[in-house]
């Protein structure tokens, strides 16, 4: 059996811990896209492990698998390893030979590239080279796991990215040789150190056709679980183009980044993770946005008037939406139905789990955006493009809140054991849109989620 998770919003919508939740019950975890841009947190025997490319279910001792659709910087790969293996843990994972590499080079265009865009433009990357490391493997000038570990090979391919990429430097103005880039256009230094990590993963039996590899698992009986990172809105066919992520975080990402077929995926659950308001990290639409947010909500966007700006500090404040290094805040606004109604038809959810219940307990009223109008047009979903989702206005529901006093040590960890207005609010979200609710998340804690129904059922 299969079980897929696939964020339902914008990211960060707590989909690590669910993956822990429902992940005891799987034997392999599969990451299927995205790279060491897609940072999660698992909290194991009171020990927290912080991970950005492996995936999570990894530190239950879960066989974790990086699949074809994933962009893999080998240097991260390792220190995360290591780092896993000095805290006592022996990591079992497995690389898709398929799956592309992230180069020295892919970081250094990375920043030039955001840089060039401008603030209207940019995707707000992380600057960890994934999307230059996706345009190489469209443009068929890619170097592939598989090909670390055949050094005549990995010479050709490295070759002719890297001298492509001296000259996409060049273009910027750049020395593609000044010793800030720190050898990243090396062509000895960056060969002889991919060769050895070729070596490290051959000698550790790592590399995999992954599809074949899945199926043979599967036909053994192992329960697979697909991990997608970021969330539907940045999904490059199905998001806020051109504000999105370099690959398919959706549903159908799973078979492409994985080797195994459609079917096999739709015969398995596939769980949507909503977040119970929205976030949002960088520019693009936000209509339910409370507040504004300097360099990244857009010009007309937001609800600027004061009591805009006090719930969404409110709201920043009891969600933690503070980046974890820079300390900004981070956008935020009520929950979007119009989005979660296309993220269901894009994935096909049979169930959704919604997290941050305990965030909206320090509202007296609540609200949620029911419907778009557009252009005197009411719409249940998003237009086609971004820039008419842009000039879309949010129509709203008002629910009554729920006090924080009622999440305290003393709830019943079951559905019923939540407030009223609580379960008003969710069921509403239930029938909506038109999918059961499996699990809330109430806290932080992998305690704090209320499973109603397990995605393995």
């Amino acid at each position: 059996m299969t079980v897929t998770i696939v964020g339902a919003q914008l990211g960060d919508e707590g989909k690590g811990g669910i993956v822990d939740v429902f992940g005891e019950d799987a034997d392999v975890v599969v990451r299927y896209q995205g790279g060491d841009n897609a940072g999660h947190t698992v909290v194991h025997d009171g020990e927290e492990f912080a991970l950005s490319l492996i995936p999570s279910g990894i530190v239950r001792g879960k066989t974790g698998v990086l699949g074809n659709g994933c962009v893999v910087n080998p240097e991260t790969l390792f220190e995360e390893l290591d780092g896993l293996a000095e805290r006592g843990l022996d990591p079992s994972l497995k690389l898709a030979a398929r799956a592309h590499v992230i180069l020295p080079y892919h970081r250094v265009l990375d920043g030039l590239e955001e840089l060039a865009k401008g603030d209207e433009l940019s995707a707000g990357t992380t600057g960890r080279g994934i999307g230059p490391t996706y345009e190489d493997k469209v443009g068929r000038r890619g170097v592939r796991i598989g090909d670390l570990l055949d050094a005549a090979l990995l010479r050709t391919r490295l070759e002719y990215g890297l001298s492509r990429a001296r000259r996409m430097v060049e273009s910027f103005d750049a020395d593609p040789d000044a010793a800030r880039f720190e050898g990243a256009f090396d062509l000895e230094a960056v060969y002889e150190r991919l060769v050895g990590l070729g070596e490290r993963m051959a000698a550790a039996e790592m590399v995999v056709n992954c599809g074949e590899y899945l199926e043979a698992r599967r036909a053994d009986g192992a329960r697979l679980m697909f991990e997608g990172a970021q969330g539907t809105l940045l999904d490059i066919d199905h998001g806020s183009y051109p504000y999105v992520t370099s690959s398919s975080p959706t549903a159908g990402g799973a078979a492409v980044g994985s080797g195994l077929g459609p079917g096999v995926i739709g015969e398995g659950s596939i769980v949507g993770i909503v977040k119970a308001y929205t976030s949002r990290v960088g520019t693009g639409p936000l209509p339910t946005e409370l507040g504004h947010v300097e360099d990244q909500t857009p010009d007309g966007g937001g609800d600027r008037s004061e009591l805009g700006s006090r719930l969404a500090t409110q709201l920043r404040d009891a969600g933690g939406e503070y980046g974890t290094v820079t300390g900004r805040p981070r956008r935020v606004g009520w929950l979007d139905l119009p989005m979660l109604r296309h993220a269901c038809r894009a994935n096909g959810f049979t169930s959704i789990v919604v997290n941050h219940v305990d965030t909206m307990a320090t509202f007296d009223r609540i609200e949620v955006g029911e419907s778009y109008l557009l252009d005197g047009t009411e719409l249940d979903t998003l237009p086609p493009t971004t820039e008419r989702w842009a000039r879309c206005e949010a129509t709203y529901r008002t629910f009554e809140g729920w006090d924080r006093e009622e999440f305290g040590p003393s709830m019943e960890m079951d559905y019923e054991g939540l407030p009223a207005n609580a379960r008003t609010y969710l069921e509403y979200i239930e029938a909506e849109l038109g999918v059961p609710i499996s699990a809330i998340g109430v806290g932080p804690k992998r305690r704090e989620t209320i499973v109603r129904r397990s995605p393995w059922a």
